[in-house]
């Protein structure tokens, strides 16, 4: 067999090998095909075993980069932890504050409402006698203001009444003679 028959088959045997060894936690156990053990040790079986090792190398390579990950994300769940306590720490700190300014400002406030209070008692008292000499003369312009709209609807009651009876007047008389005219 020669050279070029034969590195298909080899390539089949790396693709083969490959896959034993490709499963995690395993350790390559490569085995020799029989053809290989039979043969002497040429270029391609080299080439073979470097490939394993590599394979080998790669798969070494690959646990090391997830166990580097897995201890980074501890690293940032440990950081993300430690800032979350210091963010509570602040958070507790700011509450109390704010508890103590409002606390404050609720005194001061009382303070301003019952002198608010005092004088609105006395702008009221002033106000409300003003109302009330307000309301005695309003209530005597309104009342002189009704007795004048009462006669001024009485007058205008009675216009729109005579107007109406005489418009009723004509109206019944028209129908009469319209009747008187149809039926004679």
């Amino acid at each position: 067999m020669n050279q070029r028959e034969h590195a298909p088959k080899a390539r089949e045997r790396v693709e083969q090998q490959a896959e034993k060894v490709g499963k995690p936690g395993e350790q390559p156990a490569v085995k020799p095909p029989e053809e290989v053990r039979e043969q002497p040790a040429t270029s391609l079986s080299e080439i073979l075993l470097r490939a394993e090792r590599a394979y080998a190398a790669y798969m070494d390579a690959q646990k090391e980069v997830a166990k580097a990950y897995r201890e980074s994300e501890l690293e940032a769940e440990r950081v993300y932890k430690e800032s979350e306590r210091q963010a509570r720490g602040v958070r507790d700190g700011n509450i109390r504050q704010a508890l103590k300014a409002r606390d404050e400002a609720i005194g001061k406030s009382a303070s301003a409402r019952e002198e608010v209070i005092a004088q609105a008692e006395q702008a009221y008292k002033n106000t409300k006698e003003q109302a009330d000499k307000a309301f005695k003369d309003s209530e005597l312009r309104v009342k002189n203001a009704y007795d004048e709209g009462v006669r001024q609807s009485l007058k205008t009651y009675e216009g729109v009444v005579a107007q109406a009876e005489e418009k009723r007047e004509e109206t019944i008389e028209q129908a009469w003679s319209v009747y008187t005219k149809s039926t004679g």
